[in-house]
């Protein structure tokens, strides 16, 4: 994965946290078959690695992901895009059980914003140009974007951006609640990875629970996501890093969390 010839780079930037950078420059990050594959791949490997405890996703050279790759795409039928089996490769990504901070500078439109939409925490450059514009050449979001946006943003903010295919700033998308912070554009990926070395550091079951919790929930009735909230809470009584936090609190000192 660490190719310079590869779609997709992965390396270890701290420990506890891995970094997966999408290497498609000249195409600005375009997401074409092969580059899903990778991307699904890598997920699916670093869930099973527990050494890896938070997710850092990034683009390159100034572009997240400028979107789905259309020269792939313009002649196929429907049977050829079904073939693609691109919702198997989505399903990597949001599956993932590990948190996912992504850093998006540039752009990030169509299948990209629909990328960063599968991270848990977004921290936006002020170039940041986010956006689904798949309605202005004849189609529409295909990865998830017409549920995630309706359940991020609420019905007004989502329809905008899914019926006009207009893009939007940073600012504009933090206003709407599409982004968790912006930043300069050369403090992105530095504040990103601070936030997922935090994450990194805290005990991993706690948060891999609290994930859990809370994605499961926001799609069930509320009195079922306060059921899973609490059993989750409970059930961490029985963890290691349970006792070890609470003791460290108790006795004034910096936690050392095993993971168990």
């Amino acid at each position: 994965m660490n190719d310079t010839n590869t779609l997709l780079l992965c390396d270890y930037p701290s420990a506890g946290v891995a970094r997966v950078r999408i290497n498609r420059p000249q195409a600005r990050n375009a997401l074409n078959a092969a580059l899903r594959r990778q991307l699904a791949d890598t997920f699916l490997a670093l869930d099973r690695d527990k050494n890896v405890r938070c997710v850092l996703l990034c683009g390159s050279e100034g572009h997240f992901a400028a979107g789905a790759d259309l020269k792939e795409l313009a002649e196929m039928g429907p049977h050829e895009v079904w073939a693609l089996e691109v919702p198997r490769y989505w399903r990597a990504i949001a599956d993932c059980s590990k948190p996912v901070v992504a850093a998006v500078s540039g752009y990030a439109l169509g299948g990209g914003c629909e990328l960063a939409l599968h991270a848990d925490i977004i921290v936006a450059g002020r170039s940041a140009c986010l956006g689904l514009p798949e309605v202005k050449v004849g189609v529409m979001p295909g990865g998830g974007a017409t549920q995630r946006l309706m359940r991020a943003l609420g019905k007004y903010h989502a329809m905008k951006l899914l019926l006009t295919g207009e893009a939007i700033s940073a600012g504009e998308a933090f206003a709407m609640g599409l982004v968790s912070e912006v930043v300069d554009d050369d403090a992105c990926e530095a504040r990103a990875l601070a936030l997922a070395e935090i994450i990194a550091s805290r005990p991993p079951v706690a948060v891999r629970l609290i994930k859990e919790a809370a994605l499961a929930g926001g799609d069930a009735a509320l009195a079922t996501g306060l059921l899973l909230e609490r059993r989750s809470f409970e059930l961490l009584f029985d963890t290691d890093d349970q006792k070890e936090g609470m003791n460290a609190f108790i006795q004034r000192r910096a936690p050392a969390f095993s993971g168990q």
